[in-house]
């Protein structure tokens, strides 16, 4: 039984056990369809305190207004499935939009955006047993590394050990690394096709086996780059989309030739396909589709 966005409340308040009860009867997938490529819709930022859109500093801050978006991107041919944290995920399964769709749990965001601690990136989301109880499809985790900060020996071991969890219930785990630093006070990823290369280096190596790790990987500032970028690992990868831009004519090109390589599967985009600069979701989404 699905039900509609202004009942979500009342049912959280009411009928808290309606959660697991949608997640076991949602009728699952294999993560590559037949197509053998990978459209996922990201809605991970709001728990990281990032809600802005261009210059709208609140734009995904209406939770309604982003549920709604959310439901038109996955009714659209070729979208795979969905990124979000366990508070949108469980919201889209009381709306009975999951059938049949890729659902990936994110788990480290206790680094939030601005703050004094953000490169201190906790496991505050899903744990491996919770994306294994819900019956979820894989994992996504952050890994943002800053080589003039200790504490990003803390992140890489909690990653491996994350990777570790995964592997063991046979589970697939998107990493995103970077690396970052700080810079007029704000974290900085470096998309030089050095930065890039060595990210996906240090990505590939976690754990004690890679066997159901995935890359989640920006494209490098110069896009003829990224191949080279991608000889660093074997794993298999998918394209992040990362903000929105003035030129996204620009940067579907980008995209474009970056999904011709090799080793990519696909592409996991947000902000810049559930809030496009200019016309409406279902264009700027089947435009991305049609990339692939």
């Amino acid at each position: 039984m699905s039900i509609s966005i202004p009942d979500l409340a009342t049912v959280r308040a009411r009928h808290p056990e309606a959660i697991a009860e949608a997640a076991a009867r949602r009728v699952r997938r294999p993560l590559i369809g037949d197509n053998g490529r990978l459209m996922i819709v990201a809605a991970d930022h709001p728990a990281r305190g990032a809600l802005g859109v261009g210059d709208h500093r609140l734009a995904m801050a209406n939770r309604a207004d982003l549920l709604e978006r959310l439901c038109v991107a996955l009714s659209r041919p070729g979208v795979d499935g969905v990124l979000a944290t366990a508070d949108i995920l469980e919201d889209l399964l009381l709306l009975g939009v999951l059938d049949d769709k890729v659902v990936m749990g994110s788990m480290n965001r206790g680094g939030l955006a601005g703050a004094s601690f953000e490169m201190d990136d906790r496991f505050t989301g899903h744990r491996p047993e919770d994306i294994e109880r819900l019956r979820f499809d894989a994992g996504k985790l952050l890994l943002r590394i800053d080589y003039d900060d200790p504490g990003s020996l803390r992140t890489l071991e909690s990653a491996a050990r994350t990777v570790d969890e995964m592997a063991a219930r046979e589970l697939p785990l998107f990493v995103e690394p970077f690396i970052s630093r700080r810079a007029d006070g704000r974290v900085r990823n470096d998309l030089s096709a050095e930065a890039v290369t060595r990210s996906i280096a240090i990505a590939s190596g976690l754990g004690g086996t890679s066997a159901y790790t995935w890359l989640k990987l920006p494209v490098t500032d110069d896009p003829d780059a990224m191949a080279e970028a991608l000889e660093a690992s074997t794993l298999p990868a998918v394209l992040l989309g990362g903000e929105v831009g003035k030129d996204q004519e620009g940067a579907y090109e980008k995209w474009r030739k970056a999904l011709r390589l090799p080793s990519v599967q696909g592409m996991v985009v947000g902000r810049s396909l559930l809030y496009p600069a200019e016309g409406s979701v279902e264009t700027a989404v089947d435009t991305a589709v049609s990339l692939l």
